[in-house]
């Protein structure tokens, strides 16, 4: 046997003999770092500075949108007929009579968009499932395209689609006495087959990012396709499909040809104390105007500049931008409390 000193020596010279090689590799990668350091790439600082322009010019339009809303916002506040507390309490909205209250535009506008959500969001999910967990590669590249082409097809046609096609549809079955000509409920549903590809499409590739291991684990314990689908992957990709609807919401609140030709264009004036919430306040069949269709009509009618109903549709373009800036913050949220991770 060796003595303790001698084993004792043995190792340490086997660890410097083992580190001295890793020492080498080492020096060779910081050298090669340096050289990489120092080599000019006039290519590579295009791209860089071509990324950073890019980056500053999104940055600089959105600051000269909220300049140029809150400009014209002020002007409109700072009038002698208006007043703000009346403007974000009042629930009616004339501007011959001077009352400008926005509630009833965004009572419009919030009626549309979740009758969309109702329309898009199973649809979505549906398609979405059946994109990410049943169909082959040859089906998912056919109809995957064929859904999204719906985003290319101008607005205007899904306007007079919702007119021509389901309001007529809508007043068959309910009654011309229940369904108004231009209602909230024609317009919601065709703005939620609007909003369809963009849910379904973010939700399809937040399914197919759900690593293959959970699926194989889950059929591993005996779940069928059915639940592997609806109990593993749906709850691992909530992130991705959260943020998805709402961003469709966001979709729904901005959307504007549809609902300027299918909701109407006089806005739903109510009082809470005398009219009844469900009958004519909340009711789908009635009509009402959002506050993209009042912004589009009064800005193609025949107004003055510095007039009172110009600066309004300034003021109710920042009410809009921040309700689609809290929404698009609210996604961002979302995705960052259920995001998951998986190695």
């Amino acid at each position: 046997m060796q003595p303790a000193g001698a084993r004792s020596a043995g190792h340490t010279r086997e660890r410097r003999e083992l580190t001295r090689p890793m020492a080498l590799k080492l020096g060779a990668v910081d050298n090669m770092k340096e050289q990489l350091k120092k080599r000019r790439r006039p290519g590579e600082r295009v791209i860089i500075g071509s990324l950073f322009f890019a980056g500053a010019i999104s940055i600089a339009v959105t600051v000269g949108i909220l300049w140029e809303l809150g400009k014209e916002s002020l002007l409109f506040f700072t009038d002698e007929v208006v007043s703000v507390g009346q403007f974000f309490t009042s629930t009616v909205w004339q501007p011959q009579a001077e009352n400008f209250g926005i509630w009833p535009l965004i009572l419009g506008t919030m009626l549309i968009t979740v009758i969309a959500l109702f329309v898009a969001v199973p649809i979505g999910l549906a398609s979405a499932i059946y994109l990410s967990e049943y169909a082959s590669p040859r089906v998912r590249g056919f109809f995957k395209p064929l859904l999204e082409v719906l985003v290319g097809i101008p607005t205007v046609v899904f306007g007079f689609f919702a007119i021509t096609f389901v309001t007529p549809i809508l007043r068959d079955i309910f009654g011309t006495s229940v369904v108004g000509f231009f209602n909230v409920l024609s317009a919601g549903i065709v703005v939620g087959l609007l909003i369809v590809p963009l849910i379904s499409s973010l939700a399809e590739d937040a399914m197919s990012a759900v690593p293959s291991s959970l699926r194989q684990a889950a059929y591993g314990l005996g779940a069928s396709k059915l639940e592997v689908s609806l109990r593993v992957v749906v709850p691992a990709a909530l992130s991705g499909i959260a943020a998805g609807i709402v961003i469709g919401m966001s979709r729904a609140v901005g959307e504007t040809m549809v609902v300027t030709l299918a909701a109407g264009a006089s806005p739903r004036n109510f009082n809470l104390g005398s009219d009844s919430v469900f009958g004519y306040i909340l009711s789908p069949f009635e009509a009402a105007q959002t506050m993209t269709g009042y912004i589009a009509i009064t800005a193609s009618g025949d107004i003055s500049y510095d007039t009172i109903d110009y600066n309004s549709i300034f003021a109710i373009g920042l009410t809009l931008f921040v309700i689609t800036l809290g929404l698009n913050s609210l996604s961002r949220r979302i995705v960052k409390r259920f995001r998951q991770e998986y190695d």
